[in-house]
């Protein structure tokens, strides 16, 4: 079993993660359950853009290795990212009492994670090839305008705040409106 693991995470190095979503292009609506500081809550996209920019990071799966150390990752960056305006918002195909526990554990009560559907793991294009039922590690900044403005698909999870955050950073806001690039 053990050998088994292994070489599937060597696979899944191996094969470049995709991001179909191109800059761009309209970033799809979607509702689903999640949970901050332990509590569920219902999320809308579109009401999460009225606040600003969202940063919207798929990973496979709450609590393995790589999962947990880019939640803790956001976590500590995520005032940085509240300074430039934005929402941070995690997604993986966990269920909600997993998501409950992760969002206070990993994620340390700084952002909330959501359930992705399969209708939002197929509409952002998310799906983990080699796993089925696991997203794959994408992140996405999406502007006020419901436009993603940067797109970053790898399963090596160490660049993903650094890459988003430089991303947010880089928009700039325009005069009564959203910030865009």
């Amino acid at each position: 079993m053990r050998k088994l693991v292994l070489a599937m995470a060597v696979a899944m190095m191996a094969v470049p993660a995709s991001a179909v979503l191109p800059v761009g292009h309209r970033a799809p609506d979607f509702r689903t359950m999640g949970a901050l500081n332990g509590k569920p809550f219902r999320l809308h996209l579109a009401e999460q853009l009225r606040n600003g920019p969202v940063v919207l990071y798929f990973y496979p799966k709450a609590f393995t290795k790589g999962c947990t150390l880019e939640a803790r990752a956001f976590s500590e960056a995520n005032p940085q990212f509240v300074a430039a305006g934005a929402r941070v918002i995690g997604m993986s195909a966990d269920d909600l009492p997993t998501l409950k526990r992760f969002s206070v554990e990993a994620c340390r009560n700084a952002f909330p994670v959501a359930t992705a559907t399969p209708g939002v793991i197929k509409a952002y294009d998310v799906k983990l090839k080699l796993m089925p039922g696991h997203t794959d590690r994408t992140s996405y900044v999406i502007d006020r305008r419901g436009k993603v403005v940067f797109v970053h698909s790898d399963l090596d999870w160490s660049e993903h705040v650094s890459k988003t955050l430089a991303a947010v950073k880089a928009m700039k806001p325009v005069s009564g409106g959203p910030a865009t690039f």
